[in-house]
């Protein structure tokens, strides 16, 4: 009990230190707004909700064409009509200026149709279809690629059809005269008079699409950021009190190593508790984040984070001579540790090698835990991957802090 009493003690004297440290109090507290509000601006308008998905069509046929049917068929006439998230069809009359427009940027991309379409289906030797896409306009390529997929599905299975009728009229007997005109069966049905498309979308609202907002990713980045980068600079700290012998005067008035140790961990886990307390309660309170489906999987990942940053500030304390070497390391390791583990920007637009090497940071479990919960509506048996890993990081920190801990400079 008394030993408890103590560390207590060592706790409160270190969190009173911060508390009273101005400076400390505005860039681990206030100076992280100021970035979060920053970014909150900048990405306004990333994921702002649904979208009317367009797609434009082009033919380098000649008049009268299967082609024209198809687009004529599928293009929309009218706007007002159109169902909710059901997409829009446009039909660009030159193939010249619509890949001129994809080239200057003005358009994102079109499907066309070549000049030998009705040819190739009609001799049923086949034909390709053309996506044009600027090189930035994944989303248009990929829904481009879908459409282009639906028509050569439709039109293959109409192919299949007339064959079949075709082999059934010949075991018949029929001369070539009473054959059937393949090309004008195979556009009959691509309009039933009422604008009926061969390419169906059926839709259903399943509730309102709702905006993304900036702050369920910048909050939890910068979290991790300046959490750890508090921890880190502990270490400044308590190497000072270590070359000003206040860690040893400590033991000389009967308190062991443990308690030291113990007091000193728990008073930088006191200043990140602290820390996350305020972001989170500004967040839910001014900005409005979304916890998701587990607010108490975010606090358990929260106070993870809190304790593997305090065994590292710790730990960092044994591995220097100085207070400058110390507070040196802890912006270095802060840091590089951000940008690598996703806190400055998302971890999927990294290289495949760059996201492996990202997952020996604590951070990258951190954040992806967090966007998982957040973003991703996760569960917390979602997220035990990155919570283990987060223990380990704090046991393997916390075993080389004991290792090396010293209260004498010169042992160091």
């Amino acid at each position: 009990m008394r030993q408890l009493r103590l560390i207590l003690i060592i706790a409160l004297k270190d969190f009173k230190l911060f508390l009273t440290d101005r400076m400390a109090l505005f860039f681990f507290i206030a100076f992280p707004f100021l970035f979060i509000v920053l970014f909150n601006f900048l990405l306004a308008d990333v994921g702002e909700g649904d979208y009317l998905l367009t797609y434009h069509l082009v033919t380098r046929e000649a008049e009268g064409g299967l082609s024209h049917h198809i687009i004529d068929t599928i293009e929309t006439k009218d706007e007002a009509q159109l169902e909710p998230g059901q997409p829009r069809f446009v039909w660009l009359k030159d193939y010249d200026e619509a890949y001129l427009m994809v080239e200057n940027k003005e358009l994102d991309g079109f499907l066309a149709f070549p000049a030998n379409f009705t040819e190739g289906i009609t001799s049923g030797s086949g034909s390709n279809l053309e996506v044009v896409a600027g090189a930035e306009a994944v989303n248009t390529r990929t829904a481009l690629y879908g459409l282009a997929g639906a028509i050569a599905s439709e039109m293959g299975t109409q192919q299949i059809i007339l064959n079949s009728i075709t082999e059934l009229i010949m075991q018949q007997g029929a001369t070539p005269g009473e054959m059937p005109d393949i090309q004008q069966i195979l556009s009959q049905p691509l309009s039933d008079g009422t604008g009926s498309s061969i390419i169906e979308f059926n839709t259903e609202n399943l509730g309102e699409v709702i905006a993304e907002k900036p702050t369920d990713y910048v909050i939890p980045g910068y979290l991790v950021m300046f959490v750890f980068f508090a921890a880190a600079l502990s270490a400044e700290a308590i190497v000072r009190e270590r070359q000003n012998h206040t860690l040893e005067r400590l033991l000389s008035s009967s308190v062991n190593q443990a308690t030291i140790l113990g007091g000193i961990f728990t008073g930088i886990a006191a200043k990140g508790l602290l820390q996350i307390t305020i972001f989170w309660g500004m967040g839910l309170l001014v900005f409005k984040v979304d916890l998701g489906l587990s607010p108490v999987s975010v606090i358990i990942i929260s106070v993870l984070m809190v304790i593997m940053s305090s065994a590292f500030g710790l730990m960092l304390a044994t591995l220097v001579r100085t207070d400058r070497a110390a507070g040196s390391l802890a912006t270095l390791s802060a840091l590089l540790m951000a940008p690598l583990g996703g806190c400055w920007w998302p971890l999927f637009i990294y290289p495949q090698w760059m996201q492996t090497i990202a997952k020996v940071t604590p951070h990258a479990w951190a954040v992806g835990g967090f966007n998982k919960l957040m973003l991703y509506g996760a569960e917390f048996g979602d997220v035990l991957p990155e919570m283990i890993a987060l223990i380990c990081f704090a046991v393997l920190f916390g075993l080389i802090a004991v290792w090396r801990f010293s209260t004498s400079s010169s042992q160091t």
